[in-house]
């Protein structure tokens, strides 16, 4: 984003964004189309380039935006009552998720966007950025609660940390992108979208099973 974006206010930043957020998430980086984004935001096409250079440069500060605004959810989860163990926290997680993406459908599946081909490229170099707040802190959580002997020694806290994400990330998408959601359905049942806590419940098994002693 440019100087001038930045010197705009921040209501405008923001409907900026989330009509690009809204755009990109429905259509694709290939298929969105700037015109409907500055439509959308209230603006002219010609003043939506003055606060990007590129369409390229649009996307990837839409995507940093969005990863922030996740970053910030799960920090004040994480920092939660300080008597919690892992389980604790990881359970507000979960439950975090789901409220979350259905409050946020768009920027969810922007987040899936990302990995599509076309836009994955332009996105690699802000991999570290977009994930390496989550790898710690998940990693930090699972070595405090090995200190504390809640969880077994054995397992590799990075590791446990990847598939950790990895689960809440497919939830996220169960709970938003079309396939994901059918997908789900048909692993577990039809009504699955309407059990949320019965997804908690066994989510929490699964997890507790791999982590316990």
């Amino acid at each position: 984003m440019t100087e001038l974006f930045q010197r705009i206010p921040e209501e405008k930043q923001l409907r900026i964004l989330h009509s690009a957020i809204n755009e990109f998430a429905e259509f694709g980086y290939e298929h969105a189309n700037t015109n409907r984004i500055a439509r959308a935001a209230g603006i002219s096409v010609g003043s939506l380039f003055k606060y990007f250079d590129s369409k390229e440069d649009l996307f990837t500060s839409t995507v940093k935006f969005g990863a922030a605004e996740l970053k910030n959810a799960l920090r004040s989860l994480a920092e939660g009552p300080g008597d919690e163990d892992v389980f604790d926290k990881v359970e507000r997680v979960l439950r975090t998720v789901q409220q979350h993406s259905r409050q946020n459908v768009s920027l969810i599946r922007l987040y899936n966007e990302m990995t599509a081909h076309s836009a994955a490229a332009l996105v690699l170099q802000e991999v570290d950025w977009i994930e390496s707040f989550t790898a710690t802190l998940y990693a930090q959580l699972i070595e405090k609660a090995k200190a504390d002997g809640v969880v077994r020694p054995d397992c590799d806290a990075r590791m446990f940390a990847f598939l950790l994400d990895n689960l809440f990330m497919s939830l996220q998408f169960s709970y938003t992108c079309g396939y994901y959601m059918e997908r789900f359905k048909v692993y577990v049942s039809s009504d699955i979208l309407q059990r949320d806590d019965f997804v908690i419940e066994q989510t929490m098994k699964f997890i507790r099973s791999a982590f316990s002693r």
